[in-house]
């Protein structure tokens, strides 16, 4: 199957005049793609309320079915797991695996002062970074460095047509 490319067309408008139709001719796709999207996501959410009964129930179905075989699995696991950590039942497999360790932080802050005071900074890790709102402060200061390009006086082009928000 091959994928249909998509070719912007080439459009210049040619006088003030075109330019201001085009401008309202914009403005005019803008808002039909936007009613288009909504009625896309209207016809998104109806779908899923129609739905919402049948997967809520199968949802409860799985989690009970799971909840049901793998307290079984737990209780005859010795049996099951006679030569390793997976279990061949036919109509499927169970598995038992360990979970690689983890750390978890709360109160960043408060841990890392009580880790200075113990004396434990080998377990902080300092992050050097360039700073780039001071280079903007004094980009003659780091002119001719390899790596560092100061960006200035890059302009860009927007659009706006003009649209009235109706409020009831």
């Amino acid at each position: 199957m091959t994928k249909a490319k998509k070719t912007a067309a080439h459009y210049v408008c040619q006088s003030r005049d075109e330019t201001q139709t085009a401008i309202r001719e914009l403005g005019d796709a803008q808002r039909e793609l936007t009613r288009l999207e909504t009625v896309i996501n209207d016809a998104i959410a109806a779908i899923a309320a129609r739905h919402k009964d049948n997967v809520d129930a199968l949802k409860t179905r799985i989690d009970t079915l799971t909840s049901g075989i793998q307290l079984w699995c737990e209780a005859n696991r010795a049996a099951l797991c006679a030569t390793g950590k997976t279990a061949n039942l036919v109509t499927g497999e169970v598995s038992w695996r360990q979970r690689p360790p983890s750390v978890s932080v709360r109160q960043q802050e408060k841990v890392i002062e009580t880790l200075r005071a113990l004396g434990l900074s080998r377990f902080l890790r300092e992050k050097t970074e360039v700073n780039k709102e001071a280079i903007l402060a004094e980009p003659a200061a780091v002119s001719g460095i390899a790596g560092i390009t100061v960006v200035t006086g890059v302009e860009d082009f927007a659009v706006t047509p003009f649209e009235i928000e109706v409020q009831s």
